[in-house]
């Protein structure tokens, strides 16, 4: 389907990140950029729509086992970059480990801001690749995904949008879109967890509030404190997102001069 000329397929989070307006009042390329989460349980129809997009590349954030798991579609002509950006012992799975518990609720969404604000850091250099592969315009039309497609996905697309000057409030409404396109799913997994909850501590359901619900509501949904944590980080380590890319990221003035160019219309 499509939403303002963008492809947009709810079931994966798979949607379009151009049509957004910079800050020039440039705009990024439609049909050129994509973002999703896995891609295992589409549709014939909905496989149909993404090979019409002629990908040429898709960065495949997610860890060896969950790639295992949930592995995509074939889809020909397109070359696959497997580059996990999760740490050895799965930090995020750790922090989500220590949240699965109602009484975690006012510390849940600071852990996540700090989960966040560690990707720029600790685990920057994870996604060094990253970025050098999707700055790349010979890599184009291009995809990066994880398993939702809302956090570590989330994170490229935030970093990519920022370098290409849109603005931070753009940016953040990109990031929490997620909570709108996957509503329905978050929707069951909040169901299943109140039921879970609710047998494990002898309530019923309907005694189950959001002081209960936070610390996982913290994980399925995204929060705009989280790319806040990530900008903070930036500006804290770097005096400018020029610098940051230069030396976080280790991008060339010259190799993004050309991807910039490509990108903007």
């Amino acid at each position: 389907m499509r939403n303002n000329n963008r492809v947009l397929i709810p079931k994966a989070n798979f949607r379009d990140i151009g049509g957004i307006e910079t800050h020039e009042g440039k705009t990024i390329q439609l049909g050129q950029i994509f973002r999703s989460g896995h891609l295992c349980e589409l549709a014939s129809s909905e496989k149909t729509i993404l090979s019409d997009l002629n990908l040429r590349t898709i960065i495949d954030l997610r860890r060896p086992k969950e790639i295992e798991e949930r592995p995509h579609p074939y889809f020909e002509g397109c070359l696959t970059h497997e580059i996990s950006v999760s740490s050895s012992d799965n930090e995020f799975a750790v922090v989500a480990g220590s949240l699965n518990k109602p009484d975690m609720a006012e510390q849940a969404s600071n852990l996540i801001d700090g989960y966040f604000e560690g990707i720029i850091t600790k685990r920057l250099y994870l996604y060094q690749p990253v970025f050098h592969v999707a700055t790349q315009p010979k890599n184009y039309p291009l995809l990066f995904n994880c398993s939702a497609g809302k956090d570590r996905t989330g994170f490229v697309a935030a970093i990519l949008l920022r370098l290409l000057g849109v603005e931070e409030e753009k940016v953040i409404d990109d990031f929490l879109l997620s909570n709108e396109v996957r509503k329905d799913q978050i929707e069951l997994h909040i169901m299943s967890y109140k039921q879970r909850l609710a047998k494990e501590m002898g309530f019923k359901e309907s005694e189950i509030d959001n002081r209960h619900l936070e610390p996982f509501l913290s994980l399925v949904m995204s929060k705009p404190s989280y790319m806040k944590s990530v900008f903070s980080a930036i500006e804290s380590g770097w005096d400018s997102w020029e610098m940051f890319r230069r030396e976080g990221l280790k991008i060339s003035d010259d190799s993004f001069d050309i991807f910039r160019d490509f990108m903007l219309q």
